[in-house]
């Protein structure tokens, strides 16, 4: 099989040929017809100190499965996460990890909708919002992000704004196709009337325009792996807070009914996935190129 891989910090990826692993104990092999890529993966590559294994979303066929699995068999249609080798013909997910895919949804759909759907689910949960709050999602083109903004409006939000990294690219015509009301640039000296709750994509310096934007008694959702910092006297002044979200701090319970939130609003045709772009597996350093230059509108899709 084919699988992409890199040796140093930076890269460059390339494809090699190994063989199909075996499905081991609690896993299933999948035949992957789509990956998703996303910027914690982009980041391993560009950041990490040794190589690691390109993991990540992946959505396919079951082929085998390994001793103890009771939920899947052969020929099922699964999206989960892979934390080994994902970009790859074939890949292992853990049973615990993986969840069907319903008929009438594609491969695609279900990378593009399922995890980046779990964490804008998740982190708007978070933030506890009213029907009638304002909200304003950063990132708001990303992966994640184009699904919070149609998620906020879903729940009800009276405006929505989009912040993104800048206007090129058709970036404010793309977030506004999605239902927000405004977009706005991150260096904008004006970031409008104040918001009920942010749902923060980007951290680091961002944090504190994000927290000026919010109203007395305003939520920031952070759930960047971005870092930063918010001063506690910008808080103190308007009674504002700050909340953490990570999906590994959830209860299962919660992803099956996210999950089962997600598939009926996309088969409602209420919550739409963008996809930006789909590459061969070969062309996988393009596919990091449309990530780091922030010029994705929407998911960035592998297609092996």
């Amino acid at each position: 099989m084919r699988r992409v891989r890199y040796e140093h910090t930076g890269g460059p990826l390339f494809l090699e040929d190994v063989p199909v692993p075996a499905a081991g104990p609690g896993e299933l092999l999948v035949r992957a017809e789509a990956i998703g890529v996303t910027l914690p993966v982009v980041r391993k590559v560009t950041e990490a100190a040794e190589p690691v294994p390109l993991g990540g979303e992946i959505a396919g066929e079951v082929v085998a499965v390994g001793a103890g699995v009771t939920r899947f068999a052969a020929g099922d249609r699964v999206t989960g996460l892979c934390f080994g080798h994902g970009y790859a013909d074939r890949a292992l997910l853990n049973e615990t990890m993986a969840t069907p895919v319903p008929a009438g949804a594609s491969a695609v759909d279900a990378v593009a909708l399922v995890r980046s759907g779990l964490v804008a689910l998740g982190a708007l949960e978070a933030a506890r919002p009213a029907p009638g709050e304002a909200a304003l999602i950063t990132g708001a083109a990303s992966g994640v992000g184009h699904l919070a903004v149609q998620l906020a409006r879903l729940r009800g939000a009276s405006r929505v704004v989009g912040a993104v990294s800048g206007l090129a690219f058709g970036k404010a015509e793309f977030v506004r196709g999605l239902g927000a009301d405004e977009v706005i640039a991150y260096g904008s000296e004006d970031w409008g009337e104040p918001v009920d709750y942010v749902l923060d994509a980007v951290g680091g310096d961002l944090l504190t325009p994000a927290v000026t934007a919010l109203a007395p008694n305003g939520r920031l959702v952070a759930y960047s792996s971005g870092g930063g910092s918010v001063r506690a006297y910008d808080l103190l002044v308007g009674a504002k807070s700050v909340i953490g979200f990570q999906m590994a701090r959830n209860e299962p319970g919660r992803y099956e009914r996210w999950r089962g939130e997600l598939w009926r609003l996309f088969a409602e045709g209420s919550l739409r996935p963008a996809v930006h772009g789909e590459f061969a597996l070969e062309d996988a350093a393009k596919a990091h190129a449309a990530i780091e230059s922030r010029s994705n509108l929407g998911k960035v899709v592998l297609r092996p």
